[in-house]
Parts: structure tokens; sequence; C-alpha cells
């Protein structure tokens, strides 16, 4: 009751916003209707102001209104394509007493959510999606997915994700609302007050809304299996954005794609040392806020644990045995995943992406500076490796070496040896 009534308060504040941008227009109106009416010139100044802060509103609430997200995320599975993992769905669907989504999106993350498209403020739902993250296909047990499908699909049976649509839009407009008004200060205060009042109310409901579904995940998958899936999903996040950043990155560097790019991913968490590193953040508490979407982790354990447990058949399995061909799969999602340019590259194991990465990377700032020494000693028209090779054999070597001990070079015997 409590969650349903913050639920109504939301939707009431989300409301009150856009009746206060209309008032303020309509305020606007109305005094610049006043002062052309009168036409001496008292009080220009406040309808200036306000004309002001109106059109400010009304071009961040068009902004907003104009956002696409563009392309859908992933790759798309039939269940043609996918037949055990519809099933599955399916099945979870039904434990849940919900409809399944009408579509299945592989997506290249460490995640796994559910969408619905709506009308009317959410009173009608016209197309319901789901996304699963390839990393987590590789790193769970059959188990450990249902545990999430059925968190997932609990968002559809608590009708969450209806709830959820018209609040993010009025969270992002807020947002865009405030910063819009960064040249009027006193109006800005009174829409960040406004603003994290609605936050609190509305995040409040979000959090409580995640141990409902959580509450699916026991039912459908046991205790064990939905709090293993929690961790495992908390220590695999930050190591995705690790790999994104330290392997993938070196793509670019190293010239080459990965023949295997979840396959690098899946090595790097069974390092010893990476698991243990992914122990640890987990078992770092973080600092609590009332603007967090998700309770924190030691709080949905908790919570797990108090939910009564039915008995089910365990099935250890990896989660690729959803998969028709969990390889081919993965190449579509990567495919899906890397820009025209990197897939146009030539393959290379991970050990060679990383070693030539990792020289470009370490030898580009010393390749650049000697570039622009020949360029500056040659006198030619783009800093390049053969000026500083032909100001070397004109027997410019002096030169070169004061412009590289300028750039920063200790001016040692070898220098240009």
């Amino acid at each position: 009751m409590k969650v349903a009534l913050r639920a109504v308060i939301a939707l009431g504040l989300l409301a009150g916003f856009y009746l206060l941008v209309g008032l303020i227009v309509v305020l606007a109106v109305v005094i610049d209707i006043g002062l052309i009416v009168r036409g001496d010139g008292q009080g220009i100044q406040a309808g200036i102001a306000i004309t002001l802060v109106a059109m400010a509103l009304v071009r961040a609430l068009i902004v907003v209104s104009r956002r696409r997200s563009g392309n859908e995320h992933g790759v798309a599975v039939s269940a043609q394509q996918e037949p055990e993992l519809w099933r599955t769905i399916n099945n979870v669907a039904e434990r849940v007493q919900t409809q399944p989504p009408d579509e299945i999106r592989i997506i290249p993350d460490v995640n796994a959510a559910v969408s619905e498209d709506t009308r009317y403020l959410g009173l009608k739902a016209t197309k319901r999606r789901m996304y699963i993250g390839m990393p987590l296909l590789l790193t769970m047990t059959v188990d450990e997915m249902r545990s999430i499908l059925a968190h997932e699909l609990g968002h559809y049976s608590g009708s969450h994700t209806r709830l959820g649509a018209p609040v993010y839009r009025g969270r992002v407009s807020l947002i865009a609302t405030v910063r819009s008004l960064e040249k009027h200060p006193f109006v800005q205060k009174i829409f960040v007050g406004y603003a994290k009042f609605f936050l609190r109310i509305s995040l409040a409901v979000s959090r409580r809304q995640e141990l409902e579904a959580d509450e699916h995940s026991v039912a459908v998958a046991g205790r064990s299996a939905a709090a293993s899936a929690l961790r495992k999903v908390h220590g695999l996040a930050p190591a995705w954005g690790y790999f994104l950043d330290s392997y993938v990155g070196l793509i670019g560097p190293a010239q080459a794609r990965p023949a295997d790019l979840f396959g690098g991913f899946h090595a790097l968490v069974n390092n010893p040392v990476r698991q243990r590193e992914m122990a640890a953040m987990i078992s770092e508490q973080g600092e609590r806020s009332p603007y967090d979407s998700h309770p924190a982790l030691p709080d949905r354990l908790a919570a797990i644990e108090k939910v009564a447990e039915t008995y089910i058949d365990p099935d250890d399995r990896p989660a690729t045995t959803l998969l028709a061909d969990a390889s081919v799969t993965a190449r579509g999602v990567e495919e899906a995943f890397l820009a025209p340019p990197a897939l146009a590259l030539p393959t290379a194991t991970w050990e060679e992406i990383v070693a030539r990465g990792m020289y470009e990377a370490a030898n580009r700032a010393a390749v650049s500076d000697l570039a622009i020494a020949g360029q500056r000693t040659t006198g030619a028209a783009v800093p390049t490796l053969d000026a500083a090779l032909e100001a070397l054999a004109r027997g410019h070597a002096p030169q070169l070496r004061a412009d590289l001990v300028a750039a920063g070079w200790d001016d040692g015997e070898r220098l240009l040896d």
C-alpha cells in the first residue's frame, strides 16, 4: 500500500511539474500582453525576465520530446533462431503470471532489462522487449539465468514498466529543465527543489519494485541461485567496464580486432586474480543514497533470505546451453557492437592485440615528438617519421636533438643512435 501510494504521488508530482511549467508560460504571456497594452515601459525588465524563463522551459521540453532512442540495442533473436531461450523465457513468464515479451534482443552488456512501449500514459501496452546481456549468458548457470529472467519478467507482472515509462520521461524532462535555467538562478532553485522531491519519491518506488522483482527470482530459481546471480552481476559489471577500457580500447592502436571478443571477457573473469578482485568489489558496501534506483546489494541479499523457499530442481549447466550456438550468437552481437571501421580490420588473437596495442600506446607520444621535430628541421608540410629520417640523412642531427630535448626528452649520448 505504501509503495502504491508513493507511485501515485510520483505521478501526481510529474503532472504538477508540467502544470508549473504551464503556469510560468501563461504568466509570461499575460505580463507581455499587459506591457503591450499599457505601453508605458514600466515593468519591462520583469517582463523580459519571465519571458526568457518561459522560453527556456519550452525549449527544454521540446528538446526532450524530440529525443529518439535510435536503433534498438543489440541483436534480435527469433524463436526459430533460439528456440530453447524462447521456451525458457515463456516458461518463466508463465511462472510469474505475465505475458512474455514480443521481442528478445541479445546485447553487449552485463545487464538484463525489459521495456514496454505504451500509450495513454502507460495505460495501454503495445510492445514488450527483453534485453539479455551476452556476457551474462557466458558467465551464468541456467538457474542463475532463470533467476535474472524471472526478475525482469517480474517487472512486467507488477506493471512496473508501465509506471516506469512516464516517470522516466518525467525525470529526463525535469533534469533538462533544471539545466536550461542556468541563467535564471532564482527560478532554477525552485525547479531543483521540485526535482529533488520528485526523484526521492519516484526512486523509492523503483527500489521497492526491485525487491518485489527479486521475490519472483526466488520463486522461480530458488534463494541460492537468486543470491548467486546478484553477486555475479555486481562483480561482472565493473569487470566489463575494465575490459572495454583496457582491452577493447586497444583495437584501434593495434589496428586489429579480436577473433572472439566475448571469449576475451570470459577468459578475463575466469582469471583467478580477477576473480579475487571482483569478490573484493562485491564485499565493498557503498554509501546508500535516496537517489539510488536500486537497493544496496546487502539489502537485496537480506531480503532474499526472508522470501519463502520452494524446492527447485537444480540446473547448474552453463547458460550458453540455452542458445542454439553460443559462438554464432556472440559473433552476431559482436558485429552489432563494433563500429564499421573496427569490423574492417583484420582479426588477431587477444595476445597479439594487447602486445601491439600497448606498444603503440607506449610509443605514440615519442613518435609524435619525433615527427614534429623532423617537420621543423626539414620544413616538411606535415609531421612524419620520414621527415625525421630525412633530417638525419641531411646531417641535421644536432637541430633534431635540440627539438627533442625541448620536447622533454633526456639529452643522453644514445638519444639519436
